[in-house]
């Protein structure tokens, strides 16, 4: 049996993250710079995360701070009457196939896919680390979906989410919600990035920057979800 361990903190970046001169409504707000973990912890600490400019998500390496942020906040999660009957049929695991979670969302064969080897390494990295976790949705002992993020005390930023089962994604994200509120904190944060319309139907509203980062800046100051507390000891 293994019990989690703090998660490790790496190396501070060299780069610092400044939002203060970005005008409203400015969703890219820098370009360049590195995916190491200590980089990626200072970013998502500023408020901000990477998505390569080039074709399929290649460097050079964007940083985004959307203006508005789709989020979800305690009480927001909402699931359609039929996705209420469908959520029973999956089990949610946490932190079991994290890998294979990435890599379905990685999927090349994916329109609009953005995630490189060089972003899956550095997700990796985050993982092995303790700050980066899966929340997988299985059903009849197969992968059916799944999303992964960054826990940083009250926020989960999620990254990408999949499915190759009908609503096995959802599953997914109303399952992570309810891990991140178990205590019903209002200042938890769940981070969508942006709001679509996928994501408008399981509760993601939009909030400005400034009232993001208002959120992000108490979110912070908290301890994890229990569900996320951790990395396995070796």
């Amino acid at each position: 049996m293994t019990h989690p361990v703090e998660p490790a903190e790496p190396l501070p970046t060299s780069w610092e993250f400044d939002l203060s001169g970005v005008g409203d409504g400015e969703d890219l707000v820098g370009v360049g710079g590195d995916l190491r973990a200590g980089t990626l912890l200072a970013a998502y600490r500023s408020g901000l995360f990477p998505m390569g400019l080039g074709r399929d998500g290649t460097r050079p390496m964007g940083w985004w701070s959307p203006d508005p942020r789709g989020v979800l906040l305690l009480g927001d999660a909402h699931a359609s009457r039929s996705l209420r009957r469908t959520l029973p049929r999956f089990e949610i695991r946490v932190d079991t196939a994290f890998a294979e979670v990435v890599a379905a969302c990685a999927d090349p064969a994916r329109e609009g896919r953005w995630i490189t080897e060089e972003v899956a390494d550095a997700y990796t990295e985050l993982h092995a680390l303790g700050w980066a976790h899966s929340v997988e949705a299985w059903l009849d002992g197969e992968l059916a979906g799944g999303l992964y993020g960054v826990c940083l005390g009250g926020l989960f930023a999620g990254e990408s989410m999949f499915h190759r089962v009908r609503d096995a994604s959802k599953a997914a994200v109303v399952a992570m919600t309810g891990l991140v509120f178990a205590d019903g904190d209002p200042r938890r944060l769940v981070d969508v990035q942006w709001q679509t319309d996928h994501l408008r139907t399981l509760g993601v509203r939009r909030v400005s920057r400034a009232e993001y980062l208002r959120r992000l800046t108490a979110a912070l100051l908290l301890p994890p979800p229990e569900a996320f507390a951790g990395r396995p000891r070796a």
